[in-house]
């Protein structure tokens, strides 16, 4: 018998059950082992219905992620659900946990259902840049019937119970032991003379419409999939289990699920699944370092900032005392965090009494010795080294002994900031992204001093509250902010040029981007970049045409949303993005005045100046170990800056066009454009002559 699946009698119901920690992943070992309990049971009369159980949190997880890479090992997964859906006595499968992708293959293989309330049921897939292989194209639509399988796999998002009863997903729902409800419901199939009930078997239920409905589907695809095959290649795939019988529609899956793997868009997300895995791993982090204990925090600042991150650690159960200079400002602050989760109640996203439950965890003062008992503090006010090395030094003063004193700073030294205290080994820099109770992003920021435990207790917070946590070393700007420089720089300097914002943003929404970085000055507010380039003026080029664009709109004070005109117009009730006739006007005036000649920059000179600029910027952070990892600059693109997730954040993206062509290109802009600001990064230099890749540099440092 297997060592993670065996086989044990009820009666005259046999129970398989799968015990595989931590998540009963669908791996060669599981999958082996169900195929020698579902032969060994085959046909014993004894045997009168089989249970397939899980023991731990979850059913079947899904499939084994790392065999992309690898390769599926025999025996495969179709076998193992055809030996499963071919048993001659009814199967019953005993659904808890989180029941995704091939889990829940599996599950409809089985010939009943029956679900513990709480239970997630999905096919996510399409979110990874792949398609349910595993049969689930094919049998999904049998089961519920087109239009739900649809719903189910173009959104990747999971039903629960009540939903999957509602569209014939789940046949039972239990509220307590779930593998005793499926036994006792296996009890009733065969007091009943109840034999199996195979899914392929079935026809697909709306499957005469199949064409106008799946017509329609592609057709919506460029609004909610841009730039993407997968879904298209999952179309295909539902249209065969309309069109072709089961057996010839599974092996058409079969040859679009690999297609969709071995495809750039697949490796994309793949590559981001495996490097969130990874950023745990800190060189100088010792192996048995153990986080400090957080159990109520401290936020300096009830701001846009402060106010959300304070909803971060409430949302998350955490007690947060919230320090600001002036009642007023507290008042406000309050008052926004509760519009928010009322917002949030409207949705149904939260109960009303869990409202008053994270309220309840937020507490307002004036005075900072409400901190004196907080194992965490957050600096988070307005991005000034004086103000904040003054809030640092009353920190320092009140803060008990080992607690951690973190800044919310998205560019300034934090070494600066820890220097005015004297516990420089308890500050780190906390860099969470606007909107804080929204974005997944926390730039996790070690200072010289950082202790090795303050690092891992923030990485721990991180995912206490649900953040994707990245370190780095301390620069300006960090990774993200300072990689942006560039990237925006060539965007203003090609409006100065002769291209409209909406040139553009559209260039680089057409990438991928969720925004274009434009429409997200005026969305932060003009002024911010501005005058953190003011207080920075001495390190930067002295250009006069350097973010030229973005001080014309400040000196204007068209500021953006706030004001209702920066580099767009937002007029009337629903604020849409206008152009700006008078802006572009004034940017044409600026360029004559400065003598910047003026033409059209083709919408891909547009992408490959701001990505590829960024690019070298992201190789510079590596030569200077600012990031550990290239992939880890790929997360912190993909989960705080809308760099679209099918292309893998932007080193991944480099090594699928190729370091040569960038690298070539960037010499290129050096004789065409201003040269001061295409410099190759030495390393980029170096792996594009090699011949070479980020992804091969980074596996040859082995970290």
């Amino acid at each position: 018998m297997s060592e993670v699946v065996n086989a044990s009698m009820q009666g005259e119901i046999a129970v398989v059950t799968v015990d595989s920690p931590p998540v009963n992943t669908l791996s060669r070992d599981v999958r082996a082992g169900l195929k020698e309990c579902f032969t060994s049971l085959r046909g014993r009369p004894e045997v009168k219905a089989v249970v397939l159980a899980c023991a731990g949190k979850t059913f079947l997880s899904g499939g084994d992620m790392r065999e992309f890479e690898t390769g599926v090992q025999e025996p495969g997964y179709h076998e193992v659900l055809r030996l499963i859906e071919d048993s001659p006595v009814p199967v019953v499968a005993a659904l808890y946990g989180t029941v995704m992708g091939g889990g829940l293959e599996t599950a409809i293989a089985c010939h009943y259902r029956v679900a513990q309330e709480g239970t997630k049921l999905g096919l996510p897939e399409i979110t990874l840049g792949i398609i349910p292989g595993a049969g689930g194209t094919q049998r999904m639509p049998r089961l519920i019937g087109l239009e739900p399988a649809l719903d189910m796999m173009l959104s990747g998002k999971p039903l629960t119970v009540a939903d999957a009863q509602k569209v014939g997903l789940v046949d039972a729902a239990a509220d307590g032991d779930v593998t005793a409800a499926a036994i006792a419901y296996a009890r009733e199939l065969v007091a009943a003379g109840k034999g199996p009930r195979r899914t392929r078997e079935r026809a697909v239920a709306g499957g005469e419409k199949a064409g106008e409905v799946i017509a329609a589907r592609r057709a919506q695809l460029g609004k909610t999939f841009r730039n993407r095959n997968s879904p298209n290649v999952l179309l295909d795939a539902v249209q065969a289990a309309v069109d072709k019988p089961f057996d010839e529609g599974i092996a058409y899956e079969r040859s679009l699920s690999s297609q969709v793997e071995r495809a750039v868009e697949g490796r994309a997300f793949r590559h981001l699944f495996f490097s969130e895995r990874e950023l745990r791993r800190i060189p100088g982090l010792p192996a048995d370092v153990k986080a400090r204990k957080v159990a109520k925090v401290g936020i300096v600042g009830a701001g846009t900032m402060g106010g959300g991150i304070s909803m971060c650690f409430a949302n998350a159960g955490i007690p947060v005392t919230i320090v600001d200079t002036a009642q007023a400002n507290l008042d406000r602050g309050l008052a926004t965090i509760r519009k928010n989760y009322e917002r949030s109640v409207s949705r149904g996203s939260l109960k009303p009494e869990q409202l008053e439950q994270r309220m309840a965890l937020i507490t307002p003062t004036l005075d900072y010795a409400a901190l004196a008992d907080a194992d965490l503090i957050v600096e988070a006010v307005f991005e000034n080294m004086a103000l904040k090395q003054e809030i640092f030094a009353k920190l320092d003063a009140v803060a008990r002994p080992g607690a951690i004193l973190g800044t919310n700073t998205s560019t300034l030294d934090i070494d600066e900031i820890a220097a005015v205290t004297k516990r420089p080994q308890d500050v780190i820099g906390l860099h969470f992204f606007s909107p804080a109770n929204v974005m997944q992003l926390l730039e996790i920021v070690q200072c010289a001093k950082t202790a090795p435990d303050v690092v891992m207790t923030a990485l721990d917070i991180a995912k206490t509250i649900r953040k994707v946590g990245v370190v780095a070393k301390v620069c300006y700007g960090f990774i993200g902010n300072r990689m942006m420089d560039p990237y925006g720089r060539e965007a203003e300097r090609c409006v100065l040029e002769g291209a409209t914002p909406a040139d553009v943003d559209g260039a680089l929404e057409d990438f991928g981007m969720a925004m274009g970085i434009l429409a997200v000055y005026d969305m932060a507010g003009i002024d911010i970049g501005h005058l953190t380039r003011v207080a920075r003026a001495h390190l930067l080029p002295k250009d006069p045409t350097f973010y030229r664009p973005t001080a014309l709109l400040t000196e204007r004070g068209w500021l953006g949303q706030k004001t209702g005109r920066g580099y767009y117009r937002y007029d009337g009730a629903d604020r849409k993005r206008t152009l700006d006739p008078e802006a572009i006007a004034m940017f044409a005036e600026e360029a004559k005045r400065l003598g910047v000649p003026q033409r059209k920059p083709s919408k891909q000179e547009i992408q490959e100046r701001c990505l590829y600029a960024m690019i070298n910027e992201g190789a510079r952070i590596l030569e200077e170990g600012i990031a550990v990892r290239a992939s880890d600059i790929d997360i912190v693109y993909a989960s705080g800056y809308g760099f679209p997730r099918y292309r893998g954040g932007p080193m991944f993206y480099a090594d699928t066009v190729g370091l040569k062509v960038i690298y070539d290109n960037i010499l290129e802009f050096q004789k065409v454009l201003d040269p001061q600001y295409w410099q190759p990064s030495p390393l980029l230099e170096k792996l594009a002559r090699a011949g070479s890749s980020f992804a091969q540099w980074q596996a040859e440092r082995k970290v």
